[in-house]
């Protein structure tokens, strides 16, 4: 059964979607088919990180009803399958983000999890994103300003009864960072990953691929893959991860 899974955040500049591709391709990497969509329509980046500009079809093309969202499905050369959205402003024009919640089912069936990619922010995109999936996981830095957004963006997660399945806190080293028993403490969330503040991932999207590809050795990327193996109920070791995984198949 395919499961939807909306990676969201309160505030931009977190890594959300580093943290989407990340993790998107490490549950890949693990043998789970994976569709990765970009639902970040007035600002789309998802497709950038991994170098594709321009697509025939995209998700805007979608959500107006021209196709079907199979047609704007691509594979990138790592093998990971991605939803793009249009880049362009004429993309934004009479599309409803609400529409989300009816056209992503079309992927159903298609993989094993659809993660998408959300607006930062409390406005109708993340918004729409959250009505159109079953699962949340909200990604913040481990500092007040970021958390107090998290905090809102769970609560209003759970209002749209959905099941907030954890916390991802990225760039994370600085001796000034909360704790993690802090911050579990004021967001009432578990914090399910711990991602240190890595050059790898900057160097990644320069790479433009995700940083379990190109760096696949760095802290960053073993944080993403141990946080994808818990996510699908494997244990993850670095040094036998792939005999590990291979075992459990």
């Amino acid at each position: 059964m395919t499961k939807f899974v909306g990676i969201v955040s309160g505030k931009g500049g977190v890594a959300k979607t580093s943290s989407t591709l990340a993790l998107g391709a490490a549950l890949h990497q693990f043998g789970r088919e994976v569709v990765v969509v970009d639902g970040n329509l007035s600002t789309p980046n998802l497709g950038l990180h991994l170098g594709i500009m321009s697509v025939p079809i995209n998700l805007h093309d979608v959500l107006k009803g021209r196709y079907s969202i199979t047609e704007a499905v691509y594979r990138h050369s790592s093998g990971l399958k991605i939803v793009p959205a249009g880049l362009s402003l004429r993309d934004l024009s009479g599309v409803n983000p609400h529409k989300l919640k009816e056209v992503l089912p079309g992927l159903r069936g298609l993989a094993d999890l659809v993660i998408v990619d959300g607006a930062a922010g409390l406005g109708n995109e993340n918004l729409a994103v959250l009505e159109a999936v079953d699962d949340v996981l909200v990604v913040s830095h481990p500092e007040i300003p970021s958390l107090t957004d998290a905090l809102k963006t769970i609560k209003i997660s759970e209002s749209l009864g959905k099941r907030v399945k954890g916390v991802i806190l990225t760039k994370t080293g600085n001796s000034l960072d909360l704790s993690v028993d802090a911050v579990e403490r004021l967001l009432e969330t578990e914090v399910i990953a711990v991602i240190p503040d890595d050059k790898a991932m900057r160097e990644s999207l320069v790479k433009k691929n995700a940083v379990v590809f190109s760096h696949p050795k760095s802290k960053s990327a073993i944080a993403y893959k141990k946080l994808a193996a818990e996510l699908i109920g494997l244990r993850y070791n670095e040094k036998r991860g792939f005999i590990d995984w291979l075992l459990r198949r």
